[in-house]
């Protein structure tokens, strides 16, 4: 009677990983499992119960849809992050161009508009690097102003970023941490009491794991391509020059020896390169008119 019982909790654990649907239903049954189990002294069985029961409601929380308030507060926190490892640099004129820049970009897309707005912020860093997180937040450094030559090469950059944003790429690092907690619950919930994490800190986690993937790790070669990719579309639609991508990415590659930045979470400038040539080949390029651009940007770059 024991043995069928357990297997019968097996099953039902290990469907809970399968049936996305009813995760809910599996976590009351399971939890009702477990009490009928420990009543009858089948303490096994219950706890492999307790187990299913706590993995089918981590994976329910892994299904939860991020609302457009979550992802610009999660992505809010992620940003003021960042921002205890750099200085903002503090130019009205410099960050009203940079978020008129990206306003042009946004203005066709398909998400033209987020919960509370783009923005763009500058950091007093010579660091080449510009980070973008959930909710429209985007940091440009200094250095990497400083390495543009044009307007439209600044742009590809914070094309590139609202790409980022605009595909949920770190949302979708949240949610795979997420669904490889689920299964780590799992693992140790036969052993181990787990608590239900507080609202605080399950938002340390978020910001965790967005951390770790943007700023530490880097997202993979395939979301850095599938940004570039989109940005490109951003830039054509937007009157901007695609192939700027690839000018920005050659000065970037003459200034490779920089430690850190771009150079540490990003795909080489020569991979990018050789993907953004296939890519530029596939849209349509608008009229070259990035002349008219020159001196605005000399005006507002040779303030630095």
């Amino acid at each position: 009677m024991k043995k069928s019982m357990i297997k019968i909790a097996i099953g039902i654990f290990a469907f809970s990983f399968i049936s996305c649907g009813t995760t809910k239903v599996l976590s009351t049954v399971l939890e009702t499992t477990a009490e009928v189990a420990k009543a009858q002294g089948n303490d096994e069985v219950a706890a492999i119960a307790s187990a299913g029961a706590k993995t089918s409601a981590a994976v329910d929380s892994a299904l939860e849809e991020i609302t457009p308030e979550n992802e610009y507060y999660i992505g809010r926190s992620v940003a003021a992050t960042i921002l205890t490892n750099y200085k903002t640099y503090e130019s009205a004129a410099l960050e009203k161009y940079l978020n008129e820049i990206c306003g042009i970009l946004v203005a066709n897309s398909d998400a033209a508009e987020m919960f509370n707005g783009y923005h763009v912020k500058m950091l007093d860093s010579k660091e080449v690097n510009a980070f973008s997180t959930s909710g429209g937040h985007i940091l440009v450094t200094r250095g990497l102003i400083e390495c543009s030559a044009s307007e439209d090469e600044l742009a590809a950059v914070i094309a590139h970023e609202i790409a980022h944003v605009q595909l949920k790429h770190s949302l979708k690092a949240i949610k795979t941490s997420r669904w490889k907690n689920a299964g780590l619950a799992g693992a140790n919930a036969a052993l181990t009491a787990v608590s239900g994490a507080k609202a605080a800190e399950a938002l340390d986690n978020m910001v965790g794991d967005v951390i770790t993937q943007m700023v530490n790790t880097g997202y993979s070669k395939s979301q850095e391509y599938d940004a570039d990719s989109l940005a490109l579309t951003l830039m054509s639609d937007a009157g901007y020059n695609p192939s700027a991508m690839k000018s920005m990415l050659n000065r970037m590659e003459s200034a490779q020896n920089t430690k850190g930045g771009f150079f540490k979470t990003h795909p080489t400038p020569a991979q990018r390169i050789a993907n953004v040539n296939k890519e530029v080949e596939k849209i349509s390029l608008p009229a070259d008119t990035s002349a008219s651009r020159k001196s605005r940007f000399a005006k507002v770059s040779g303030a630095l």
